[in-house]
């Protein structure tokens, strides 16, 4: 009889340990991630789309993204909370973070502790160049008349003024058989930017003259480096001898443009091609200036005609396109990311690298096709670097 007796105080003392066992007070976040490919392009490193290890005492999770301007406005941010806790938005719910931080709010399994966190996106901080299209010289050229046009130059971090950007104007005057001002060349400063000033490229007739030797048509063009206006007539590929040396290694490239295509697109034999609608093109190129033998290299016009083979370049390390630069009447941002190899530092910080951006009004400008009309306006264009 006792040992019935003592097997239900058992029991009952089982019981009683099972009910009144304290439930989890814990409430922390201790990992959160986005996952995806749809996501993967907004982030440099995928790596860097998972936070582990999160500490107790921190309350701020901050995702480091490309950039804001292209994050989408949904984005499902998942957690690992500590056991039996629930959070408030749910768990991997879609939320906007466009707008600033998203506050979680996690409740312990008790019910009786509560902790709020923060969870954020932002860009790296980056050191840029900026450049405004403010300042041009004007210069005379042509062979039969007087024709003027516009360079542009900046400062440099001494206050002296530098060519940075170069243009074809010097090669376009060749063929011009009346007087014209800078807003009859390809390329010139205009009013009316995103902020102040702006470059204006157009693609216009090359006349009479350059419809003999099949260049029926010039596109505007804006890029880091020089134009050779020797080559110009003979062996135009090579007159644009794109980039600079740089010091920094470049991450990224955004600016604002409009773009208006003109009405029909033609060849270098003036044949209308049917059904094409003229477009803009914006890329980058990040590359080594030295060749293996330790000459100098630079990338011109025929070394960048397909752009989709530029990174089979040994020279070439990292390469940054615009897809498309649709059209538009407003200014609208545009931003172009590089992509490729990681330069060494030691040969970037002795200059051993040149970045070369290039803007054209038609994307098809050096092989003499475009559509006549065609503008594309560009301002506030920065070049941002990794801190």
């Amino acid at each position: 009889m006792n040992k019935y007796i003592i097997a239900i105080v058992l029991c009952c003392s089982i019981t009683s340990c099972i009910k009144d066992e304290a439930q989890n007070q814990e409430c922390d976040i201790e990992s959160a991630w986005i996952e995806g490919q749809e996501y993967e392009k907004n982030f440099y490193q995928i790596a860097e789309m998972r936070k582990d290890n999160i500490s107790s005492a921190e309350t701020n999770i901050t995702f480091t993204v490309r950039s804001l301007i292209s994050l989408p406005t949904q984005i499902p941010v998942k957690f690992k909370i500590t056991d039996g806790a629930t959070i408030e938005p749910a768990n991997g719910s879609m939320q906007d973070f466009t707008e600033g931080p998203i506050t979680y709010t996690v409740t312990s399994e008790d019910g009786q502790w509560k902790r709020t966190y923060k969870v954020a996106f932002s860009e790296p901080v980056l050191s840029k160049s900026k450049f405004s299209f403010e300042n041009v010289d004007t210069l005379k050229g042509g062979l039969f008349k007087e024709n003027y046009y516009h360079v542009f130059y900046d400062f440099d971090q001494n206050g002296e003024e530098q060519m940075f950007w170069a243009t074809g104007n010097a090669g376009f005057a060749l063929s011009q058989l009346d007087d014209s001002g800078p807003d009859q060349f390809p390329s010139y400063r205009a009013d009316n930017g995103f902020n102040g000033k702006c470059a204006c490229l157009q693609t216009l007739s090359t006349g009479v003259f350059g419809q003999a030797m099949h260049k029926p048509i010039a596109a505007g063009n804006l890029f880091l480096g020089k134009f050779i206006v020797e080559y110009a007539a003979s062996e135009s590929l090579k007159a644009t001898a794109f980039g600079l040396p740089w010091d920094k290694e470049p991450v990224r490239v955004t600016g604002y443009y409009k773009y208006k295509p003109g009405k029909e697109v033609i060849n270098y034999m003036e044949e209308v091609i049917p059904d094409r609608t003229d477009e803009a093109s914006a890329y980058a190129v990040f590359y080594r200036n030295l060749d293996e033998k330790g000459e100098k290299y630079t990338l011109d016009g025929e070394a960048v005609s397909e752009l989709d083979k530029l990174m089979d370049n040994p020279q070439v390390y990292k390469v940054a396109r615009v897809p498309a630069l649709p059209p538009t009447d407003q200014w609208r941002h545009f931003e172009m990311f590089f992509e490729g190899k990681d330069a060494p530092d030691d040969m970037v910080a002795k200059k051993e690298f040149s970045l070369a951006i290039v803007f054209s009004s038609s994307v098809r400008g050096a092989w003499f096709e475009g559509a006549i009309g065609s503008t594309l306006y560009v301002d506030e264009v920065e070049v941002s670097y990794e801190k």
